[in-house]
């Protein structure tokens, strides 16, 4: 259950039992050092140019809390980084459990349009092209669809990119699952029905269109494994995360907590 409003940014870890699809891209498992404790986590992709560009792309995660609002904005005000916080504060840790079982078709087929009570279902266009909508823009589609996204301009918060997509090179965009599926399966959706795994896999909340390699990099990784490239953007996305699992009442490891707080200091 989600209280809106800047005034009043609350979640209510309610248990809406969902299904959550783990890695989202091509590999799953790469994990990289530690974020914000190595070199290899620590710089923005292009010299730092994501944080800079970062500020005018996005909508802040605090004022979109069901994720039907485009992309992944900064959070950069003192009360807001406080906010963030108290809501990654309310997520419930507990270890990992084992990956025994997972399949990425217990979060049902890829992308489908019939998941209940999510945003942008039922709408007649499958998941991946309404998030490419969203988020994307000067988007263009098939000739005789107002579905299949053709070419469109990307800017990708993961990285301070913006990426010129076309679909001939569709993997160059894909669609983070920013709590990964298998992530989700370990810390309790294997005890989820197919209806309810099916929905985390395809709410807009946990998904992001986003550079591909990033998404590769970061496979099934939590917070103390995987951040974005661009540091940026880092408070933003723990807040997501957190949102996610706050609202599906997953739990996250002590250490992800830990990262994820310390991104919104």
């Amino acid at each position: 259950m989600t209280v809106g409003g800047r005034g009043s940014r609350i979640f209510v870890g309610m248990s809406v039992a969902i299904a959550v699809l783990a890695g989202c891209g091509p590999t799953e498992g790469l994990s990289l050092d530690p974020p914000g404790r190595s070199d290899s986590q620590g710089g923005d992709k292009g010299g730092g140019q994501g944080d800079d560009t970062a500020k005018s792309h996005g909508t802040n995660p605090l004022d979109n809390p069901d994720g039907t609002d485009p992309g992944l904005g900064r959070i950069t005000s003192g009360k807001d980084r406080t906010d963030a916080r108290n809501l990654i504060d309310q997520v419930k840790t507990k270890g990992r459990g084992p990956k025994t079982g997972y399949d990425r078709e217990e979060f049902g087929y890829a992308w489908a349009d019939n998941a209940d009570d999510v945003p942008l279902a039922h709408n007649g266009c499958d998941t991946r092209n309404d998030l490419l909508k969203r988020d994307g823009e000067k988007v263009k589609y098939r000739s005789g669809s107002d579905c299949v996204v053709v070419s469109m301009t990307l800017y990708d918060p993961y990285t301070g990119d913006t990426i010129d997509f076309r679909k001939e090179d569709a993997s160059e965009v894909q669609i983070d699952h920013v709590m990964p599926l298998s992530y989700d399966w370990q810390m309790g959706a294997s005890r989820w029905s197919d209806a309810e795994r099916k929905r985390i896999a395809n709410d807009p909340l946990n998904l992001l269109p986003v550079d591909g390699s990033a998404n590769s990099a970061k496979g099934d990784s939590g917070p103390a494994s995987w951040l974005p490239p661009a540091k940026g953007i880092r408070c933003s996305y723990a807040v997501r995360f957190a949102q996610v699992a706050i609202k599906y009442d997953l739990p996250v490891t002590a250490a992800d907590k830990d990262v994820m707080l310390d991104q919104c200091a």
